[in-house]
């Protein structure tokens, strides 16, 4: 009795933590920095810097990084996948940088046919995590840049610490490394979850989205042979964004 009990709480130990870690790129294979020169940084105030060592899922430049970096007004983006419209209301307010480097990929064709690798379903985190061509959660753009945090988020109601804030349903955030390792990847909100502010919030999803999110979300989670209900990995409906492109500003 005493080992099975044992064996329950080491299970909802893990849980928890996996729970609080968050919104993590898995990529940063650990490699030697390159010796040949330094990565370059561009000199605006955004300062985009190259990742020699973990170099782009698919080739892009660096993003233009203007000293006056357009802070105001939003950007409407038609996304549609594979399972339905997604569409991105980005806010350059909250995160210029950001939304300066998101439509800078997007105009590349970045995101173009690429999968959303991760789906949790914990009861404190529920999102969809996209953004990485090469579909394993470890490709990016090939340069970082600065977190813009989230500074009006309300306390998470589910955490008494009060260290946790509530990212809720409909929100559009950066998935990260770690502080000031904001690339491509990031992850849209279908239900209310608790996360450390550590996160960039830089637009919202439209209506029609979250019924998207919603059907995602209902299909589940690809199974695997060590956990046969998972609440986090691969979403069973293959959500491919097809396209993802400016439609208008505000």
């Amino acid at each position: 009795m005493a080992i099975i009990e044992r064996a329950y709480e080491m299970k909802r130990a893990l849980i928890s933590a996996l729970a609080a870690v968050g919104l993590v790129v898995s990529g940063g294979s650990v490699a030697t920095a390159s010796e040949d020169a330094p990565p370059r940084t561009t000199h605006g105030p955004c300062q985009y810097t190259q990742t020699p060592d973990e170099p782009p899922a698919r080739s892009v430049p660096l993003p233009p990084d203007p000293r006056r970096t357009p802070s105001r007004g939003t950007v409407d983006l038609a996304v549609p996948t594979s399972q339905g419209p997604l569409p991105l209301r980005l806010d350059r307010a909250k995160a210029p940088c950001t939304v300066q480097s998101f439509l800078h990929l997007a105009r590349h064709g970045f995101y173009d046919r690429t999968v959303c690798h991760r789906l949790t379903a914990y009861p404190t985190l529920k999102v969809l995590q996209c953004g990485d061509p090469t579909g394993t959660g470890e490709g990016g753009p090939g340069y970082k840049y600065k977190d813009e945090l989230p500074v009006d988020l309300p306390p998470a109601p589910t955490d008494p610490t009060g260290a946790r804030r509530l990212y809720g349903r409909g929100l559009l955030a950066m998935a990260n490394a770690g502080p000031n390792t904001n690339g491509s990847q990031f992850f849209v909100v279908y239900g209310d979850s608790a996360l450390r502010p550590n996160y960039t919030v830089f637009g919202t999803v439209g209506a029609d989205g979250l019924t998207t999110l919603d059907k995602v979300a209902a299909g589940g989670i690809e199974p695997t042979a060590e956990d046969p209900a998972p609440v986090d990995g691969a979403p069973v409906l293959r959500t491919e964004l097809l396209s993802v492109r400016p439609s208008c500003r505000h």
